[in-house]
């Protein structure tokens, strides 16, 4: 019998091999014998709205009205935003908009340029 490793993601002991592919059916958790990617590295990759992954210093469109907490300001559509910093948390873009100031969005509301 093959040596199946153990799953990177929940450490389950109950994983198998599918074609060039280890599964683990505790978490669903998919990888392959080439990965050399860490498991950490795959859980803090943030990605924009069109599944583009996001890097500090990255440049940003707004792609959907959101509307300030605690004011009566919207940021637009189109709204671009330059030089984001990712931070963890729900909102995990931390920026400054010009006429707005320091703000947190969501990485589901914007795409890279």
């Amino acid at each position: 019998m093959t040596d199946v490793p153990n799953c990177p993601k929940c450490d389950s002991e109950h994983t198998y091999e599918d074609g060039l592919l280890f599964v683990c059916p505790v978490c669903a958790h998919e990888w392959s014998r080439e990965s050399t990617t860490p498991t950490e590295e795959i859980s803090n990759t943030i990605k924009d709205a069109n599944g583009n992954i996001l890097q500090d210093g990255d440049t940003v469109t707004v792609i959907k009205d959101l509307k300030v907490k605690g004011s009566s300001t919207v940021v637009k559509v189109g709204t671009k935003v330059r030089n984001i910093r990712l931070v963890e948390g729900d909102h995990d873009i931390d920026c400054k908009i010009d006429g707005i100031g320091a703000m947190k969005l969501k990485s589901q509301f914007v795409k890279k340029i």
